[in-house]
């Protein structure tokens, strides 16, 4: 009646062990291997056939190979390895992660004449965890490159700025500015954004939209230049509302860009800025054309980050700024490589 029980027992364990989505493999205290479940053969490629019978060293790449009779020791002496994360080598000769648990295995007097082993494989869990290490490296540099763009601002605000209050309300609007384009990257989990979508956010908030043109290819800026590129419009549409076409109803402004290619056989983004509205009489336009924290965002800041070259000209009742940067240096490289560029339609926003 007892062998009948023994028998029922070890049956229901063999299912259970072959059913089993981990690997679980059973071995000899030479680290010969007497049993192998059907999850052993899908993750590591040996069929029970080929396994049973050889070294579990097959499984152990040469470097690791030394953690074997550091197991075999710990095994002897009756102990349990609690899971631990090692590296394992599959039929095929590639390497996974994986995560092994391993007891002593006694027979019916209490011998220890062996070692069972369970191996799950971890390899999509290591490889997220990379990924989110490299995620946090990216966003802290991010982070970095954010937090010395608003250092820079408040620094240039506070030389130009005749009060506390106007230097807390030209802080308040650019760090605001900054956001703007930091929302298009998060939306694209920053890839990028159209430079469309970068105009049309920037210039958002001053209104007017029905007095602005927009007239280029249809384009994806890098995220540095998302960044960069909507500081520079941000600066243009304060100045244009306070002063400009945007401060009246009868100003217009042409924004224009396109793809060219230079002597040197080189592709160059060339983008213009071109506002014309009635001259004030006042001395408004003369505090404008000072040497601000705009003008130093459109002469050195923005081209400057885009490796190129901008020239800012003002004159009563009209304002042109242009920018030559490399083409790579602006755009996206899946757009970069694009043999043909489509035009979007001349635009009034």
């Amino acid at each position: 009646m007892m062998d009948r029980l023994d028998e029922s027992t070890d049956s229901r364990l063999a299912a259970i062990v072959d059913s089993s989505f981990d690997a679980i493999i059973s071995k000899d205290l030479n680290s010969i291997i007497t049993s192998w479940n059907g999850a052993a053969e899908r993750l590591f490629g040996y069929s029970a056939e080929e396994a049973v019978g050889q070294s579990i060293l097959i499984l152990i790449p040469d470097r690791f190979q030394g953690e074997e009779a550091e197991i075999i020791a710990r095994v002897r002496q009756g102990d349990r390895v609690a899971s631990y994360e090692t590296v394992r080598r599959r039929k095929d000769g590639t390497l996974i992660s994986v995560s092994l648990t391993i007891s002593p295995i006694r027979n019916r007097k209490g011998e220890i004449i062996g070692a069972s082993k369970i191996a799950r494989d971890i390899t999509a869990a290591k490889e997220n965890e990379r990924r989110i290490r490299m995620l946090m490296r990216e966003v802290n540099h991010r982070v970095k490159n954010q937090f010395a763009v608003i250092l820079s601002i408040i620094r240039e605000t506070n030389k130009h700025s005749a009060t506390p209050d106007d230097f807390e309300h030209r802080v308040r609007d650019r760090i605001m500015a900054l956001s703007r384009s930091h929302d298009l990257l998060v939306t694209s989990e920053w890839t990028g954004a159209s430079l469309f979508d970068v105009i049309q956010e920037h210039l958002k908030p001053f209104g007017h939209e029905d007095q602005i043109s927009l007239s280029g290819p249809l384009l994806t800026l890098l995220p540095n230049a998302v960044q960069h590129l909507g500081m520079a419009f941000h600066e243009l549409g304060t100045n244009s509302s306070k002063y400009g076409a945007l401060s009246s109803d009868v100003g217009r402004v042409s924004i224009g860009w396109q793809v060219t290619t230079n002597l040197a056989g080189r592709r160059e983004f060339l983008l213009t800025w071109e506002e014309t509205a009635i001259p004030y009489k006042d001395d408004k336009r003369k505090s404008a054309s000072r040497t601000g924290f705009g003008t130093v965002v459109l002469k050195r800041v923005a081209p400057q980050a885009l490796n190129g070259v901008a020239l800012l000209d003002q004159s009563p009742g009209h304002v042109r700024w242009s920018l030559t940067a490399p083409f790579e240096a602006v755009i996206v490289s899946s757009v970069a490589e694009m043999d043909d560029i489509d035009r979007i339609p001349d635009s009034d926003d």
